[in-house]
């Protein structure tokens, strides 16, 4: 018997197949709380991943860039638009090659933390997800950058 642990809704988006024990970092980024009803269930099991994180946020459509943020957070996780109870379209989340202002260089000595330069980070495509600063070129696991909210 398949049993369904978070309400389905009418119209929005279901972020799924998030890294278990990321979905209240995407939660945060996000900030839906502001009128969207937001349902978050960590820790379930998949066939795929063992444990997963998901998000459902009712009336709320994602960006570009909040998708780009999810991919760098979880980079496996899948975006499901809902209308009217039914699925409208689905995807991965894809990493760019390059992400400008949006996250904030650990670096404290890097140009971006001292003037009023966006940061430019370019992304390798393999399992360990590094990024590099455009400008200080030093490389960060996903892990230790902060994504500007």
């Amino acid at each position: 018997m398949k049993q369904l642990k978070v309400d389905a809704i009418k119209n929005g988006t279901v972020i799924d197949h998030i890294q278990a024990g990321k979905g209240l970092i995407i939660a945060d980024f996000l900030k839906t709380g502001r009128g969207n009803v937001m349902m978050i269930g960590m820790n379930l099991q998949s066939k795929s991943f063992g444990k997963k994180d998901i998000i459902k946020i009712e009336n709320k459509t994602l960006t570009s860039i909040e998708m780009s943020s999810i991919a760098l957070i979880s980079p496996k996780a899948t975006i499901t638009k809902i209308k009217d109870f039914k699925i409208e379209g689905k995807k991965k989340v894809e990493l760019q090659n390059e992400i400008e202002s949006l996250i904030i260089c650990p670096n404290p000595k890097c140009i971006t933390n001292m003037d009023e330069v966006n940061s430019v980070f370019y992304v390798t495509q393999d399992e360990n997800n590094v990024v590099r600063c455009k400008y200080c070129e030093k490389k960060y696991s996903v892990d230790e950058i902060k994504i500007r909210i």
